[in-house]
């Protein structure tokens, strides 16, 4: 902050009292012809307060002092005034570091959200710049991605440029629309869908198998694809190849085989998640 502003900061020495003297009695000085005068006046408005302390503090500045013979504000035109730097255009903005650490999903995570930076960055070490309003994220020295800051927890942050190619035809999916369109095909399909997306350390990567399920809707009625997800919960199966496999074959409506094996009050089967 010093550095923006053209300034130094220059702390007072431990166990040198003298180092803060002036400081102490610019205390003293407020004390006495400022805080001491307004000590039995009553202020209705915070307005009206400052209005009061800015007529004392220029009597104050304007007064004569005995030792230099004139008053502070002569002094302050002549010794600080040609001194002083126009201010930056930009005022500081205070900035949080940390170092993260990019997961498989190509992100990483900041005070619970999760912001995208190039997947060739897997695994490596990062820095991010966190401020109030945005997110800076360096690799070796270099910005390799910056984002808008976010305050919702548990979402992601992603630049499509930052996706591999093989995501990006996914990047208009959300998990909302995803079991939104798995619902209107049926409960089953609903059931194994989210069944996928629990099942993924991070739900976007449950999103190709899960499209994948829901595309089969355009080849096959929405009866037998329900079916079929029905036929895959019962079998425990959960990849998009298993419930294609089942409508290749017309499997959907076939029993399982030793049916009977898998009923146990410890299996929930495919009617708890109607």
């Amino acid at each position: 902050m010093a550095v923006h502003y053209g300034t130094a900061v220059i702390p007072a020495r431990p166990y040198k009292p003298r180092d803060k003297a002036k400081v102490e009695v610019g205390v003293q000085v407020v004390q006495r012809w400022i805080l001491a005068r307004l000590r039995n006046r009553r202020f209705f408005s915070l307005g009206e307060l400052n209005q009061a302390i800015r007529e004392l503090v220029t009597e104050l500045n304007d007064r004569p002092m005995r030792v230099w013979g004139t008053s502070r504000r002569a002094l302050f035109e002549q010794i600080d005034r040609p001194a002083l730097l126009p201010l930056p255009p930009l005022p500081y903005e205070y900035a949080a570091w940390k170092r993260c650490r990019v997961n498989l999903d190509y992100h990483v995570e900041i005070e619970k959200h999760f912001y995208s930076v190039p997947f060739r960055l897997l695994r490596e070490e990062v820095e991010a710049r966190i401020t109030a309003k945005t997110v800076e994220i360096f690799h070796r020295g270099k910005l390799v991605a910056a984002h808008q800051r976010s305050l919702r927890a548990h979402r992601p942050t992603t630049v499509a440029d930052h996706m591999p190619s093989s995501h990006r035809r996914y990047r208009d999916w959300t998990h909302e629309r995803i079991l939104r369109e798995a619902a209107a095909i049926g409960d089953d399909t609903a059931a194994l869908v989210e069944i996928i997306l629990r099942s993924r350390p991070h739900p976007e990567q449950g999103f190709r198998s899960c499209i994948g399920i829901l595309r089969l809707a355009q080849r096959y009625e929405a009866e037998r694809l329900d079916a079929a997800c029905a036929r895959a919960l019962a079998l425990g199966t959960r990849s998009y190849s298993s419930v294609a496999t089942i409508l290749k074959n017309r499997q959907e409506a076939k029993a399982p085989e030793q049916q009977s094996s898998l009923l146990h009050e410890n299996i929930r089967g495919s009617g708890y998640y109607q």
